[in-house]
C-alpha cells in the first residue's frame, strides 16, 4: 500500500482524535511507543474492528500480523463475531507459517 493511502487509512480511524498519522506509523516501526494514548496493540485493536481483512493484509506483512494478532488482542474485540473470525485467521497463520517453516 502507498504511504498516501496508508495516511489516508490512519487519519480516518483517528477522526475522533488529534493524533497525526505519522505518530500511529511510528508507533507501528517501534520509533514511539504511544500515539496518543494508543500502543501497539490498542492501534491494531482499532484497525481489527474498523477494517476489512484485506484491508489489514494490504497495510501489514503476514509476520507483521502474525505478531500483532495475539490471543490477548483477539480477546478485546469488542464483537463476538470478530474474535471468532480472528481466532480462525491466527490459527491459519500458525498453521501455513509452520508447514512452511
Amino acid at each position: 500500500m502507498e504511504s498516501a493511502e496508508k495516511k489516508r487509512l490512519f487519519e480516518q480511524i483517528m477522526w475522533d482524535y488529534n493524533i497525526p498519522p505519522e505518530d500511529i506509523e511510528a508507533v507501528f516501526e517501534g520509533k514511539q511507543t504511544h500515539a496518543g494514548h494508543y500502543t501497539r496493540e490498542t492501534l491494531f485493536l482499532k484497525l481489527l474492528e474498523s477494517y476489512s481483512w484485506f484491508t489489514i493484509l494490504q497495510l501489514f506483512t503476514i509476520s507483521e500480523i502474525q505478531e500483532l494478532l495475539t490471543g490477548s488482542t483477539i480477546n478485546k474485540l469488542r464483537s463476538k463475531s470478530l474474535r471468532t473470525k480472528y481466532e480462525f485467521v491466527q490459527k491459519r497463520l500458525q498453521e501455513i507459517i509452520s508447514a512452511s517453516g
